[in-house]
């Protein structure tokens, strides 16, 4: 491992045996599960840590659902930096069995159901052309999960002090100084203040966080994204959407046991539930100008779009104040500089739709890791470079689904972008092959990322039938699990036959993608 010395600048220190060192390898700005992780890969190559948290574990934070890619990346990280305490984090059934009081979700995949406008119930059709289905996993031992973020973030904070972080809750920073050798922080906690230097300064924090407002950067509006807000919060005695409309015909998982939308012309509902009793719920929507939006007022009438997903919350119980956040989207005009970096938490938040923060940021740890493997002096400027390229692709992707969500037809078109992308990108990895994965949504891939924002274009300007069949001609190349089979009607199952069948588009042969399906459980 890369072993480095820390700086030696000395400053005054008002509670000195508050804090056992002034000066540091590496200071993190945010204690979730982002500044945490990327403390304990810091500490595992020997560099010395100071985590600062703003608030006390637990704490409620919004961004719970991960993702296959996001759990795999998870597993790379815990192989990679030697943490195998993080490993049983990466799939339901480990985690069960070896984390029981953490809160959890189960996720098999996507639901998504269609509903109209005027209030009118949900009803089922044999085209199955209201609803789409898309599992992530063919078991509950090896499926994603919903991070219940109280139990999941004090955890990771725990386990970064237990290595040797110097980590503080409760703590208030100034705006950081920097200098030639590196940056000083001065601080305010429990127990007074201080202050510290450090080589490298990281943000964790979330949008508009640390750095952006420290720093006073102004924030980007992506090209034809909308603006948009979101009501949301944690609820006891939720009836499950199965209750109220039980599928029709065979379904590849539990709806409810998932990621569910629930989709509307202008936004879009999400339910995730926790093994704890609780569900996390909320909508984000277009904003309308003018519009004053009292976060429980906003809720019940959101309710009423939807005789049946109001159904669902009869009972329901919020177990916190209903949170409000008038302007969801963020990012932020710059991400890195000398000496300092924003982890993509930090840099821009797209939306929750497609639980894309997880695997963004995830992403980004994954290349400081690797930067310090290289050694040497890090390339904030690339690394922040690379950010704003995965963000960008974020948002263009978010943008379109809902200038599409009036259409389901189109908008579940456009999904198939999002989901061959996502499939191909965790199998390339699986198979050892992360260079066949060119960045986020495939980015890198000139076809591809091209023709996605062409069939963007032509969904834009109501021409479906266009965008449909630009959408196939580019994702036919790259269909690894028969996301273009239309005999599914929209159900789509795990299918390791058509995995090893197709895996020939990646190079490998069908016994290379038997034995990594089997390696990751999804054999059978």
């Amino acid at each position: 491992m890369v072993m480095e010395c820390s700086l030696r600048w000395t400053f005054a220190v008002g509670h000195e045996h508050a804090m056992g060192r002034q000066d540091f390898d590496v200071a993190i700005v945010g204690g979730g599960f982002a500044g945490s992780l990327l403390a304990m890969m810091a500490r595992r190559r020997g560099k010395s840590v100071l985590l600062v948290e703003r608030q006390k574990h637990p704490r409620f934070v919004m961004g719970e659902s991960s993702t296959p890619l996001a759990n795999l990346l998870l597993e790379e990280i815990a192989l990679r930096h030697d943490l195998p305490r993080l490993l049983p984090l990466c799939k339901w059934g480990t985690w069960q069995a070896t984390y029981p009081s953490i809160g959890c979700g189960l996720k098999r995949g996507f639901s998504f159901y269609h509903h109209g406008p005027g209030g009118r119930p949900w009803v089922h059709d044999d085209a199955r052309s209201r609803e789409l289905l898309v599992a992530a996993s063919p078991s509950d031992a090896v499926a994603d999960t919903h991070w219940y973020r109280p139990d999941f973030d004090a955890f990771l904070f725990r386990e970064a002090a237990s290595m040797g972080a110097e980590a503080l809750e409760e703590t208030t920073l100034e705006a950081p100084e920097f200098g030639p050798a590196g940056v000083r922080v001065t601080g305010r906690g429990p127990s007074g203040s201080f202050q510290a230097h450090a080589r490298w300064l990281f943000d964790a924090t979330g949008p508009r966080g640390y750095l952006h407002r420290a720093l006073g950067l102004g924030e980007v509006n992506p090209q034809g994204y909308p603006s948009t807000e979101a009501v949301f919060g944690h609820f006891a005695d939720v009836e499950r959407w199965e209750a109220v409309h039980a599928p029709v015909g065979t379904v590849p998982f539990p709806p409810d046991d998932a990621a569910l939308h629930h989709v509307f012309d202008d936004g879009w509902t999400w339910i995730l539930r926790f093994n704890n009793g609780l569900t996390s719920a909320g909508f984000a929507r277009r904003t309308v100008p003018g519009r004053v939006t009292n976060a429980g007022e906003a809720w019940a009438g959101w309710l009423r779009r939807s005789p049946d997903v109001a159904r669902c919350f009869a009972h329901a119980v919020p177990t916190r104040p209903l949170a409000h956040i008038p302007k969801l989207s963020f990012r932020t005009s710059r991400v890195s500089g000398p000496g300092w970096l924003m982890l993509p938490i930090a840099a821009g938040f797209v939306d929750p739709l497609l639980s894309m923060g997880f695997p963004l940021t995830l992403l980004g740890l994954v290349r400081i890791g690797e930067a310090w493997d290289r050694g040497g002096d890090m390339d904030m400027n690339s690394l922040g470079e690379e950010t704003i390229r995965d963000l960008d692709a974020a948002f263009g992707m978010v943008g379109a689904l809902y200038r599409a969500m009036p259409d389901f037809d189109v908008f579940r078109d456009l999904l198939l972008f999002y989901f061959t992308a996502a499939i191909w990108s965790e199998t390339a990895r699986r198979l050892g092959k992360p260079g066949r994965a060119l960045g986020f949504l495939l980015r890198g891939m000139p076809r591809f990322a091209d023709g996605m924002r062409e069939a963007v274009a032509c969904a834009a300007t109501g021409n479906a039938a266009q965008a449909r069949d630009r959408v196939r001609s580019v994702v036919e190349d790259l269909d690894l699990a028969g996301m273009l089979d239309e005999s599914r009607r929209h159900r789509h199952g795990c299918d390791a036959g058509i995995l090893m069948a197709n895996a020939w588009r990646l190079d490998a042969t069908p016994g290379e993608m038997q034995a990594m399906l089997a390696r990751s459980g999804f054999a059978g």
